[in-house]
């Protein structure tokens, strides 16, 4: 970030101090009334109503319940920033006075932090525009959770009905030292795979095992058997993770059933291994069906899939140098790719330009250096935890100055 970039984000941000008292109380607000994707229709009322008030060019019903608001601001390179609005079917179990309204939904990710957070950014540029030149496009967006609201927007025209960006720039809140901020470049994070498998046997009771087929035998020895992917067929040089989140079979202790249920989820960062990874996976499961004589094959159905995330590398040094200028570099890290995955990536591969993401902060930074200390990082609770809830300050106003430092790296100044 040059010197009149950097005076041009300076005078941006001197209207944060007035606007956090807003961006908290939207945030409480997102936080205490969660959305499941692509049923966000109170966020994305509040995401319009917003950036209508601000003079944006407002959408709605992108994708079902994306919003996107343009704001064209003379000649200039046309920057796009994204939020995801959607909740997880996750009981809340922190202690917060603004916790969820609704007994099995949460925002347990922090997708209520990123509206607030690009609710901020886009007042501040509506409120200065004096600082800067071109377009502004402000894409919420449904359905993360669930990998179906970056293509819903896509296959609902976002790629014909608005500009196409010269950068496309998301973030999102994470364990770490809240003021901080953390990204790299190439890979940032992983392509997902979900997958479900029925397995088909034949029941029995339970004191008659000579009878059956057990669905369930065959069941863990896939599961165990899975295991060995990682370990025995993918490179000490590559990276795979294969977490079985469901097994599922029979209801009563002394029957045994006819079928078994396994759902699972594949992390990876190259798609040759991926591919290798998933041909494994329907290998085993086969293998394994037939060797236990099982009444039909296995049926292997896919769930979602999130793609690798890509971050330019032209792109994230731009960015990475702009939050150095303006965060100091004691508050900027070099992170590596998370195993988490994200959709975000499909709009700037799919656009064909650039994208950059990257991560904030959201632990009280006392706790996060004791746990540091302490060796117990990994006992704080994450993303997807009932009990993940990012602290108030600094990170609503860091996210909001990060989003507005990587837009300014693009926008012309004045």
């Amino acid at each position: 970030m040059n010197a009149p970039q950097l005076a041009s984000l300076n005078r941006l941000l001197a209207g944060l101090p007035d606007l956090l008292p807003m961006i908290e109380a939207t945030y409480k607000d997102v936080h205490a009334h969660p959305e499941l994707s692509m049923q966000e229709i109170r966020t994305a009322g509040i995401a319009a109503r917003h950036l209508a008030d601000n003079g944006y060019e407002v959408t709605t019903g992108v994708g079902k319940t994306g919003v996107v608001g343009l704001l064209r601001n003379g000649e200039g390179p046309i920057v796009m920033l994204r939020a995801d609005m959607d909740a997880l079917p996750i009981r809340e179990a922190s202690d917060a006075a603004y916790a969820s309204t609704e007994a099995s939904v949460a925002h347990a990710c922090g997708h209520d932090m990123h509206v607030a957070w690009l609710m901020g950014a886009s007042a501040l540029f509506a409120l200065a525009r004096d600082t800067w030149k071109g377009t502004l496009i402000v894409l919420f967006q449904p359905g993360e959770e669930t990998a179906q609201g970056a293509r819903a927007m896509i296959d609902d025209g976002l790629f014909t009905r608005f500009p196409k960006p010269d950068i496309v720039l998301g973030q999102h809140v994470m364990v770490g030292p809240a003021g901080t901020v953390a990204g790299s470049a190439g890979p940032i994070t992983s392509a997902a795979d979900s997958l479900q498998i029925r397995l088909f046997g034949r029941g029995a009771h339970g004191s008659m095992p000579q009878a059956s087929i057990d669905p369930v035998v065959m069941a863990a020895s896939v599961v165990l058997r899975l295991q060995t992917i990682v370990s025995r067929e993918v490179a000490a040089t590559e990276s795979a993770v294969i977490t079985v989140g469901v097994l599922q079979a029979g209801t009563k202790e002394n029957v045994i059933p006819d079928d078994a249920l396994i759902k699972l989820n594949v992390r990876t960062f190259d798609a040759g291994v991926r591919k290798r990874v998933l041909a494994a996976i329907e290998r085993i499961v086969n293998a394994e069906a037939q060797g236990s004589g099982a009444t039909q094959a296995p049926e292997i159905t896919p769930l979602d899939r999130y793609p690798l995330n890509m971050n330019d590398k032209a792109a994230s040094d731009r960015v990475a140098a702009a939050f150095r200028a303006h965060f100091s570099a004691e508050r900027v890290f070099h992170s590596g790719p998370a195993p988490a995955s994200e959709d975000f990536g499909c709009f700037g591969a799919e656009w064909n330009v650039p994208s950059v993401y990257w991560f904030v902060g959201g632990t009280d930074p006392a706790i996060y250096a004791k746990a540091k200390e302490e060796g117990r990082v990994q006992e704080l609770p994450v993303n997807h935890s009932p009990r993940f809830l990012p602290v108030l300050h600094p990170t609503l106003a860091t996210g909001v100055e990060a989003m507005a430092a990587a837009a300014l790296a693009w926008s012309a100044v004045v």
